[in-house]
């Protein structure tokens, strides 16, 4: 049984097993709005946690590890082109200074 999904894996339709939020920011996710990458816990598996006595079970344990690796990779991804665009940014600041610098 899936026990996690990114907030790219669900939508509103979802309410019932992500839950409020979790539907509503998958579906904020889907229709493009900037939110930050995430994953929701779903509703199931909290519902295991109360009948094992409060306890989280190795398998749903092993999908949180799983999607904290996942958005890892994510914001790993997202931080390279955040810092591509930055030294693209600084390398355009520096021939411009240095273009005043020769012209003057």
């Amino acid at each position: 049984m899936k026990y996690v999904y990114l907030f790219s894996e669900g939508n509103k339709d979802m309410r019932e097993l992500l839950g409020g939020k979790g539907a509503n920011l998958a579906e904020m996710t889907s229709i493009g709005l900037p939110v930050p990458q995430g994953f929701t816990i779903t509703t199931e598996a909290c519902t295991k946690y109360y009948e094992d006595g409060r306890e989280i079970n190795d398998e749903i344990q092993s999908q949180i590890n799983e999607y904290i690796v996942k958005m890892e990779d994510i914001i790993q991804d997202g931080l390279g082109i955040v810092i591509e665009d930055l030294f693209k940014c600084i390398l355009m600041l520096l021939w411009k200074l240095v273009k005043n610098i020769l012209n003057n």
